[in-house]
């Protein structure tokens, strides 16, 4: 699971010790945790007490062996430019303490030195499906690092770059089971070379991200899944899909 706070915010100790402790019942659960938008999105200059402070929250997750990434999320103006670049490499040497996974939207970052550079220091090089508008990255299946990611934003064009939108707008997509099932094979090439791999969805507005990952993951495994409720009653044609739930995992989407 993603965490999406950490981005505006840095992660406090005692939010990540509730999300430890509301996965207790299922030992493969892990998070990854998107770095703050100061360090991203903003690209002022940081204090070595504001990475500090990021630290103090991922490394509770570390300590309970449930983190599985740093993602650095940047927006689709991060060119690959000289400057850009080297804040890239600024944040990698700050931040390699941890694992990391590297989100970039703009297809210039698509090239072989980049890609070299990610497997030196076994960076995992972030998949994405986002709205093909100008020179958005197209999704890749580029394998840089012992973990393997994906994450889908949905194809909403029209939204994507409309600058009356709100963020729910954006992301409001639910993926078609044809267009669920292009994302299959590079998912299984990449889950052959790497030790794990994370497929996250990002379509969230009303949990449409929810409703993709288990219509997916069906796709990928061919077995149902105890899907919440309410859920299932949002979305009837996951019906299909779905078996009997255990109150265990009915109490994570609670």
């Amino acid at each position: 699971m993603e965490i999406n706070a950490s981005y505006y915010h840095p992660q406090s100790v005692k939010a990540s010790k509730n999300w430890v402790d509301s996965v207790a019942f299922n030992p493969r659960f892990k998070f990854a945790a998107k770095l703050w938008q100061k360090f991203v999105f903003e690209r002022s200059h940081y204090t070595s007490e504001e990475v500090r402070t990021v630290q103090k929250g991922v490394d509770v997750l570390v300590e309970a062996g449930r983190f599985a990434a740093l993602l650095l999320q940047f927006p689709q103006s991060f060119h690959n430019t000289l400057d850009n670049r080297s804040w890239l490499f600024r944040l990698i040497t700050t931040f390699n303490m941890y694992p990391l996974v590297v989100e970039v939207r703009h297809k210039s970052w698509n090239q072989p030195e980049i890609l070299e550079m990610f497997k030196s220091r076994d960076i995992a090089f972030a998949n994405i499906d986002q709205p093909i508008v100008g020179k958005s990255l197209p999704l890749t299946s580029h394998v840089t690092a012992s973990t393997g990611y994906f994450r889908f934003h949905g194809r909403n064009e029209q939204m994507w770059f409309n600058e009356n939108a709100s963020r729910d707008d954006r992301y409001t997509y639910d993926y078609s089971q044809d267009e669920l099932a292009n994302f299959i094979t590079p998912v299984k090439e990449i889950l052959k070379k790497t030790t794990s791999t994370f497929v996250v969805f990002n379509n969230h507005y009303r949990a449409l991200a929810l409703k993709n990952a288990f219509e997916f993951l069906y796709l990928l495994t061919e077995n149902k899944r105890a899907i919440p409720e309410r859920l299932a009653m949002l979305y009837p044609e996951l019906a299909d899909i779905r078996r009997s739930s255990h109150t265990e995992q009915m109490e994570l989407f609670g």
